[in-house]
């Protein structure tokens, strides 16, 4: 009986050790970008009043945390589309209206224009809800049609919960005072 209790208790220790080191591999890209983004996020929500949780989301969502093609070719974090677009393009496949993409010199211009982006008429709206309300943001920008994917707002809020992003709306990250400590 020992000896079976033992050995449960050995591979129970083995299965959490195993899923913890695969669990932090998978998240270590997301809190890489959301470390080299954050401040830029927070910029953004200081400046154009859009929740820094929604743009992190945004962007660890639409760039794969910063590895996608149009991000690391385009600093296109936020799968922008030309549209009225007067700058520079990319094209994700054949060259048409629907595979055209913003192209930026740099993240900072791609996180600027994103917010410009949100600020327009079709997004309008949104800036009555209240920065605090991240929520209501990702579904305020599923309704407004800022993605086909029905459960969009739901991917954005698991990001923001699971991330903690929500702490940049307050502008004073638990985290990072968390690690200072």
């Amino acid at each position: 009986m020992k000896r079976i209790f033992r050995l449960t208790a050995i591979i129970a220790f083995l299965f959490i050790s195993i899923t913890t080191v695969q669990a932090q591999r998978r998240n270590a890209r997301y809190n890489e970008y959301i470390k080299q983004y954050a401040p830029l996020a927070v910029e953004q929500m200081q400046r154009h009043k859009i929740p820094a949780s929604i743009t992190l989301a945004q962007g660890l969502l639409e760039s794969g945390a910063g590895r996608s093609k149009l991000a690391t070719g385009s600093n296109n974090h936020f799968g922008i589309k030309c549209h009225s677009w007067e700058g520079e393009r990319t094209y994700v496949g054949a060259a048409s209206a629907y595979n055209c993409y913003r192209k930026y010199d740099s993240p900072e211009d791609g996180y600027e224009d994103h917010a410009k982006f949100l600020q327009g008429s079709r997004y309008q709206r949104l800036f009555d809800i209240p920065v605090s309300d991240y929520k209501g943001w990702a579904r305020g920008l599923k309704a407004c049609g800022y993605a086909e994917n029905p459960a969009y707002a739901d991917k954005l809020i698991r990001l923001i919960e699971t991330y903690e992003l929500f702490q940049y709306d307050l502008n004073q990250p638990v985290m990072a005072k968390a690690k200072e400590e």
